[in-house]
């Protein structure tokens, strides 16, 4: 049996009863907190990957829930999907690459 290693992870943090239907700084400041972690972060147009060690991913995925309700929001919604294989070193390029190749 293989140990915990690294993941590939989707999350998606969005602010509720915002005064604009305009988040993009909401997703900013989400995106300056991820980036503080020791990960690899992709931000995409409808979600942000994020690569490394599941505790830091899940670290990060708690602060920026927190950071918005710190930039005075009173609701968020926050999703978080993970992918981790125990079999065999998991990225985010390899995984584009493997379907790549089948194309």
């Amino acid at each position: 049996m293989s140990k915990v290693g690294r993941v590939i992870a989707e999350i998606v943090v969005v602010p509720l009863g915002t005064n604009s239907p305009s988040v993009s700084s909401y997703v900013a400041e989400v995106e300056r907190t991820l980036r503080k972690f020791n990960l690899k972060v992709r931000l995409t147009p409808m979600s942000t990957v994020l690569e490394g060690e599941l505790d830091e991913v899940l670290n990060a995925t708690k602060a920026a829930h927190n950071c918005l309700f710190e930039k005075g929001v009173s609701r968020v919604t926050t999703s978080l999907k993970i992918d981790e294989r125990r079999d065999k070193e998991l990225t985010m390029d390899g995984k584009v690459k493997a379907v790549e190749e089948k194309l």
